[in-house]
């Protein structure tokens, strides 16, 4: 195949290919699955194999060491407080920064210290579903699948679950500063966002700092009140990483998943029979229909990546969702099936940068999709949902059940 061919055009924001990306997948998969993405401007990677060497790989990272404006034209001026607290967030940074950043919360998440929380995510669980009304449609997402994480992980971290939807709206804007080609709008609600997350924290540590709280923000800040291993920066952005991500993308995954097993039609509660069951259903899910579709890295040494050698400095997309679905790595992999035996997804990533959060998340999704499924077998999709014009955060628009 030549060069010329390997240059694929396919617009993110087409509405067939927001709704089914996976059809384009599989034909990058039988045509190559490294490929370079027009619109995006980068090269990608879409085979199993490739991606998860390549999520593994010290020779690529997220820090940009180079400083390249993020517009030649426009630069950063207008981003300053987001670079702020993207600066000290361990998701940006490589070692040895990284390293002393992840240590400091590492403990919090291990799959040891997150089982605790498996009563009170069912409690919550059972809460939302006696909210529920009965014979008549419901949005899931700000229902049920929204407020069970972001309870956990304000609570978990000391935050006010009363500020949620000031913490929601934050989040939002900032995480749409992870989707290539953005509006200029949106990067300056996203640094407004990040101006008033960051004064809320500040404001938040220090009344914190003396109610003997015991939670993960007490913890981190007597770290920083050491001064020997977190500055106020770093907590700022570890506060906002992990307030971020311990809902954005368990919000979506709980929508997908719930999508996913209803079209299966049959009783839902037979995935969910016992725990194993129950983790093998949540596995799978996060394969068939993952919530986070592209992850980008940056080249620090030349890397041959087949078709073409990858320069310092230049950026390769790695897309989890098409390598959750190659053929080459997954028997029959665009069907649905829980417990099967070559299950590897990728959808938390690998390697350094592997997600922090996934004992936490895989235990929420388990055990709240359980206690839905138990209370209400007999959900149906009142139409089949349609997922958000967002093809980097693969998620649903709304829910009706």
């Amino acid at each position: 195949m030549t060069p010329h061919a390997l240059s694929i055009s396919q617009n993110p924001k087409d509405p067939d290919f927001v709704q089914d990306p996976y059809r384009f997948y599989a034909e990058m998969h039988r045509a190559s699955p490294v490929f370079y993405w027009q619109e995006y401007g980068m090269w990608c990677a879409a085979g199993y194999d490739q991606v998860n060497a390549l999520l593994r790989d010290r020779r690529l990272g997220r820090e940009n060491r180079w400083g390249a404006p993020l517009n030649p034209v426009q630069g950063r001026d207008h981003l300053t407080d987001f670079d702020r607290i993207e600066s000290g967030s361990l998701l940006e940074r490589e070692p040895p920064v990284h390293t002393r950043l992840r240590t400091l919360v590492n403990r919090a998440f291990v799959s040891r210290s997150v089982e605790r929380l498996r009563p009170r995510i069912s409690q919550l669980a059972q809460e939302l579903v006696d909210a529920l009304p009965s014979g008549q449609p419901v949005d899931l997402l700000p229902g049920f699948a929204t407020p069970i994480p972001l309870t956990v992980i304000c609570e978990l971290l000391g935050v006010p679950v009363e500020r949620g939807n000031e913490l929601l709206a934050w989040s939002h804007a900032m995480c749409e500063m992870y989707v290539p080609h953005r509006a200029h709008e949106t990067e300056e609600r996203a640094n407004r966002a990040s101006a008033e997350f960051g004064a809320f924290l500040t404001a938040h540590i220090e009344e914190h700092r003396h109610n003997g709280a015991d939670d993960l923000l007490s913890a981190l800040i007597a770290v920083r009140d050491t001064g020997e291993k977190l500055s106020d920066d770093e907590l700022i952005s570890t506060c906002v990483l992990l307030l971020n991500a311990g809902h954005e993308a368990t919000v979506h995954q709980t929508g997908n998943a719930v999508k996913t097993i209803l079209e299966q039609g049959g009783d839902p509660r037979r995935f969910f029979e016992t725990p194993d069951l129950a983790a093998a259903t949540i596995e799978e899910a996060l394969r068939y229909d993952a919530p986070l579709h592209m992850f980008t890295r940056y080249a620090y040494e030349e890397i041959d990546l087949g078709p073409v050698t990858l320069k310092p400095g230049e950026q390769v997309a790695l897309l989890l969702g098409a390598a959750n679905r190659d053929p080459s790595a997954f028997e029959a992999p665009h069907e649905f099936r829980p417990g099967r035996p070559d299950q590897k997804n990728v959808s938390f990533g690998a390697g350094l940068h592997f997600c922090i959060g996934a004992p936490l998340a895989r235990l929420e999704l388990q055990q709240s999709l359980a206690v839905l499924f138990d209370r209400r077998p007999d959900l149906a999709l009142q139409a089949p949902p349609r997922y958000r014009d967002s093809y980097h955060f693969h998620g649903l628009e709304s829910l009706i059940v």
